[in-house]
């Protein structure tokens, strides 16, 4: 069997074209690659994202992990797992929070998975626990900043005017008496609960990188703060005053908080593919000769016949050989109409039964399309780096530096007569003036910053990679159902009252879209309706006070005796031609009108196509039918068009585009997620389902159109703010380190020029994104225009 050059699904009758090499499923992906011939470009298959599942033996298991702390944790996770037996390949992602797993169930229960992953400060499983890590983080921080303020405090009071050379007698406590040693124990135990508790995820997170082997900024900040602190416990055991608790709180502290923030940013996109997972189907009934069996899905082979009635969904992809009845695949293909499927019908897994019962031959693959959209979104979804995985790059050779830098101060100093004590000081100077706390704020802050003013303005930032790439977009990518259109059926075009009364009528024990919107339009009249009859693939009829009234195709209206005139048949063609769904009405002889149902445009779409044309190029992509397709085809800010687009090839069509340059999509529906999560920039609307969030970049909850134009604003304004941080980062410790390899500083100014930086950072942060304004009912979409105050 042929598979589809494009989207690499079986293609049965492959569709073929002289001008375009390859062979497709179906015309959409052929139209798709004659536009974006693309030869050279990179397949999915070709992305490594560790060990193929085809060329690994056993089954694949998603987890959600909490406690993964930055990139180093990837590697030391992948190891751990590989090491379990039964786990044959591992791979860790740090960007989603997430694990994949391929394991044998002869060896391994699915169940023990989470146990091989567990541990070191890991937690693992199959849902998420993100409120319940969020609650661990916050109360680090509370108790540390308690702890934290009564050390400072002690300071602030005591040993700083000490410090200061202020006479002993004027402060209520003598540093150098017997309350001072008090006092001073009393500070070391306090310090300890900020390094021990409040520090335990940078403590845990140096001894993951020395355990993999990657030095990041975690181990120089560990080494900082319990440098400062044990040398501070043994001065105190000597009888010193001179102590440097300070540093290690500080440290500590500005740290935790900056990474608290970047973790909630993270962890919004954390542990979604468990939860879809969750949802997907693990056993199918299948019929042999002594009726049917449940059994689980890997236990399907090609051939076998599962049965599958109303309310139920196709476990996996196949062909009906039995039955009829109405499929919703909107889940797949995006799709906002039920399609009717009768024996020989090409059903996809995933699809729900609305109608009927059906039986379905399981397909060549014996697989679901929902199970391959699952693989491919985890593929291009936790294949994405950010800046915080360019900031771990760069520590990957600052940390081994500073620490040599340190190492070799304090011997220079040594060397050149200084005491031990002295050199000591200086290596800790070095040590903590390079402890690159304003570097790890300088993203997480302004990210944080921006994610703050977006949500004012109804939109979910789920990754900070979107401040790096919005502003970068050539192409913008609209899918058309669900976004620049409703999503729902409503009545495009309706005959007279009293024949949308009648139809109301019988409609109302239909469960069809149609019918929904039928009713909608028309409350049911108070009439006497009996004998209630459904025709499948053809409509429904009752008696409505005594008369039989139809609803449906020309051809039931016909079986049923009742004459259609042309004009009422040419609008049902036409009807159809647009890519809507005609149901003509009749009674007493004859059909008297049609409705029609379709899914309505957005009153906004063509302002907001307009808007983004000015700085991209605009494509839409659809499942859709050209004819449906054609209202936007035909409009001027849009530059493409591609219909008939099944829902794997639509992240190739992102994929070919971004030869063009770098590619936002915008979605709503669950077959739009592997291209929301393969676009460079990936936004999802309120009314998407719940995958195709969990794959965006960006959600906007207001279900208005107008706020797509604001994400690249509010992105554009926070990326400079990034930068602006990075910035003054790198500076300050261009400054600060040739200062403190002099001996010019000790570790107390140290400590504080660190806390100035990284106030700096937090202040730069802080500060308004600029004259943005939110978008509303009296804001056009030319109104919102980002203008960053700087």
């Amino acid at each position: 069997m042929t598979d589809c050059t494009l989207c690499g699904l079986p293609a049965d009758a492959p569709v073929t074209d002289s001008g375009v090499d390859g062979a497709f499923c179906c015309r959409g992906c052929l139209e798709v690659a004659r536009t974006l011939d693309d030869p050279e470009r990179e397949t999915a298959e070709d992305v490594d994202t560790g060990p193929d599942p085809e060329t690994v033996d056993g089954e694949t298991a998603f987890l959600a992990v909490d406690g993964m702390h930055c990139a180093t944790c990837e590697t030391f996770l992948e190891a751990r797992a590989t090491e379990s037996a039964g786990v044959t390949a591992a791979a860790a992602s740090y960007a989603t929070g997430t694990m994949k797993l391929t394991y044998d169930p002869a060896a391994i229960a699915e169940d023990d998975l989470p146990e091989v992953v567990a541990g070191t400060g890991y937690e693992a499983g199959f849902q998420t626990t993100d409120r319940e890590d969020d609650h661990e983080l916050a109360g680090r921080l509370v108790v540390g900043g308690f702890f934290g303020m009564m050390t400072m405090l002690w300071y602030v009071l005591f040993l700083y005017p000490a410090y200061l050379g202020v006479d002993p007698g004027l402060l209520l406590l003598d540093p150098t008496g017997p309350a001072g040693d008090y006092l001073l124990w009393n500070m070391a135990v306090m310090t300890a609960v900020v390094v021990g508790y409040t520090g335990w995820p940078l403590l845990r997170g140096a001894y993951v990188s020395l355990r993999a082997g990657r030095p990041n900024m975690d181990l120089l900040v560990a080494m900082a703060a319990t440098t400062a602190f044990v040398y501070s416990v043994v001065a105190v055991g000597l009888g010193e005053t001179e102590v440097y608790f300070d540093v290690a709180t500080v440290i500590v502290l500005a740290v935790s908080v900056g990474d608290y923030y970047r973790d909630r940013v993270r962890r919004a996109a954390a542990g979604r593919l468990t939860d879809l997972t969750a949802q997907r189907a693990d056993s199918a009934r299948r019929r042999t000769d002594a009726g049917t069996e449940t059994v689980d899905l890997a236990a399907l082979d090609p051939g076998d016949e599962v049965v599958v009635k109303s309310g139920e969904r196709v476990p996996v992809d196949g062909a009906v050989v039995e039955g009829t009845g109405a499929v919703d695949e909107s889940l797949v293909t995006g799709e906002s109409l039920p399609v009717r499927k009768t024996e020989g019908d090409d059903v996809v897994g995933g699809g729900m039964v609305t109608e009927g019962a059906l039986v379905v031959g399981v397909g060549p693959d014996a697989r679901s399309t929902v199970d391959r959209l699952t693989e491919l979104l985890w593929t291009v979804q936790s294949d994405r780096d950010g800046v915080q995985r360019l900031v771990d790059r760069v520590a990957a050779v600052f940390v081994p530096l500073v620490v040599a830098l340190a190492g070799l101060a304090a011997v220079g100093h040594l060397l050149a007569g200084a005491g031990a004590t002295d050199a000591l000081l200086t290596g800790l100077a070095v040590l903590v003036v390079s402890c690159p706390c304003a570097l790890g704020l300088a993203t997480p802050l302004a990210t944080a910053a921006g994610v703050k003013t977006a949500l004012e303005e109804g939109i979910v930032v789920t990754d900070g990679a979107v401040f790096e790439t919005a502003t970068d977009v050539d192409v913008v990518a609209l899918d058309k159902t669900g976004t620049l259109t409703t999503g729902e059926v409503t009545l495009v075009s309706r005959p007279d009252d009293e024949t949308l009364r009648r139809a109301a009528a019988v409609e109302q024990f239909a469960d069809h879209p149609l019918a929904a919107a039928v009713t909608e339009a028309a409350p049911p009249p108070d009439a006497a309706v009996d004998a209630f009859e459904r025709h499948p693939g053809r409509g429904v009829s009752a008696s409505v006070n005594g008369e039989r009234v139809v609803v449906g195709t020309p051809a039931l209206l016909g079986d049923c005796g009742l004459s259609v005139s042309d004009d009422l048949r040419a609008r049902c063609a036409e009807a159809r031609a647009n890519g809507h769904v005609p149901a003509l009405v009749g009674w007493g002889g004859c059909a008297r009108g049609v409705v029609v149902g379709g899914d309505r445009p957005r009153d906004s779409w063509e302002s907001v196509v307009t808007r983004l044309s000015a700085d991209h190029e605009v494509v839409v992509v659809t499942g859709d039918s050209p004819e449906a397709a054609e209202p936007f085809r035909d409009h001027e800010a849009v530059d493409e068009v591609f219909a008939g687009v099944p829902p794997e090839a639509k992240a190739e069509v992102v994929e070919r585009l971004q030869s063009r340059g770098t590619v936002a999509m915008v979605g709503d529906g669950t077959n739009d997620a592997p291209a929301l999560g393969s676009a460079d920039l990936g936004i999802s609307l309120a009314s998407g389902t719940k995958l195709a969030a969990d794959a965006a970049d960006a959600v906007v909850t207001t279900d208005d159109l107008r706020a797509v134009p604001r994400v690249f604003d509010l992105t554009a304004a926070t990326r400079r703010r990034i930068r602006e941080n990075l910035a003054w980062a790198f500076c300050y410790n261009a400054v600060a380190l040739p200062l403190a390899l002099l001996g010019l500083l000790n570790p107390l100014f140290a400590a504080l020029a660190m806390t100035a930086s990284s106030l700096l950072v937090v202040g730069n942060s802080a500060r308004s994104l600029g004259g943005e304004r939110a978008v509303g009912p009296d804001v056009g979409p030319t109104d919102a225009v980002a203008a960053d105050a700087d």
